[in-house]
Parts: structure tokens; sequence; C-alpha cells
């Protein structure tokens, strides 16, 4: 997010763009490191269920899915927290309520190609990484991987149902083992 970007939204203080953009540099920083991570092998869970052959069953890891944006139907609804709810900071909330378009996708959004137009440079809210779960939800990076899959199962199932394709690349997606976010 650019400087004027913030400041074009009002109130912003120029405290809070600071802050803001400290924060995306962290995250970043930290999706430098997770992509060094992710060269190493994935971690194996032995467990004594009978779940598959072995006893072994192995940790889905979160990863987007091309061709979905169901986390881009920004207003879905009362079974979903809203944005007072999710942010401390009025700006983020501010932020995130001027996204939302007339139907409740986000106006960034393309629903034709199924496509982000600032996704390079979209809120770090809109990034699901282990420090925004953090920041936001109190979730640490041990938990992310199995908070992160199970927020998106709901919102997918909330937004294109249950036997919908697009849960179906996603299930798909988080048990491969080259599933890449």
């Amino acid at each position: 997010m650019s400087l004027t970007f913030s400041t074009s939204i009002g109130s912003t203080s120029f405290q809070s763009v600071i802050c803001r953009l400290q924060h995306q540099r962290k995250v970043k920083m930290r999706h430098k490191e997770e992509i060094k991570m992710m060269a190493k092998p994935k971690k194996i869970n032995k467990t004594t269920s009978t779940a598959g052959f072995g006893g072994v069953r192995k940790e889905q890891t979160w990863g987007c899915v091309k061709d979905c944006g169901a986390c881009c139907k920004l207003d879905k609804g009362p079974s979903f927290a809203t944005p007072e709810e999710i942010f401390e900071n009025p700006d983020d909330i501010q932020l995130y309520k001027s996204m939302i378009g007339p139907d409740g996708w986000c106006i960034h959004y393309e629903q034709t190609t199924r496509t982000c137009s600032i996704y390079s440079d979209r809120p770090y809210f809109c990034r699901v990484e282990p420090g925004v779960f953090e920041d936001l939800y109190g979730i640490d990076e041990k938990r992310f991987n199995r908070e992160a899959c199970g927020s998106c199962r709901d919102t997918i199932k909330a937004i294109y149902g249950a036997s919908s394709q697009e849960l179906e690349n996603f299930n798909r997606s988080v048990r491969s083992p080259n599933c890449k976010s």
C-alpha cells in the first residue's frame, strides 16, 4: 500500500501510515523466510490412528487456490465476524469497509477472471500469512496451517457451497505434497 493511497482515505494519521508500512515490511520479511522454509522437507506427524496405512498422516499445508476468490466476498453475512470485531485500528475498519462493493464482493476483485486487481499491493489483512493471523486472531505459527485451512474451508462452503468445485480444489491443494501458497 503506498503512502498516497493510505492518506487518500481521509483521517489516516501519519503515525498510522508509518505503523502500517512497518507492518508490511515485517510481513514481506516473514514471507521471504517462509519461501526459504518451503524448500525444506515437510514435517510428518506420526500418529497411532488407523487413518491411512502405517499410521502416518501428513500435516496439511495451507495454500491459496487459483480461481477461488471466496475470501474476496467481504460482506459474508451474520455468521462471519464484522470488521469491528476483527480490527482494533479504526483506519483498518474504514479501509475494509471502503473495499466492499454493493454486491458484497471486494471492489478490487474481478469476478469474471477471479483475480484481484491490486494483488501485489493488497492490504495486509487480505494476506493469509502466519504474521497476519497472529496479529488479527492471536493464532501462533504452530497453529497457522490448521486454522488457515479451516477458515478457508468455512468461507468456501459459505460462498460456493459444501459440494462446490472450489472446495474440492482447495481440499486437493492442501493435501498435495507440492502445495504452494
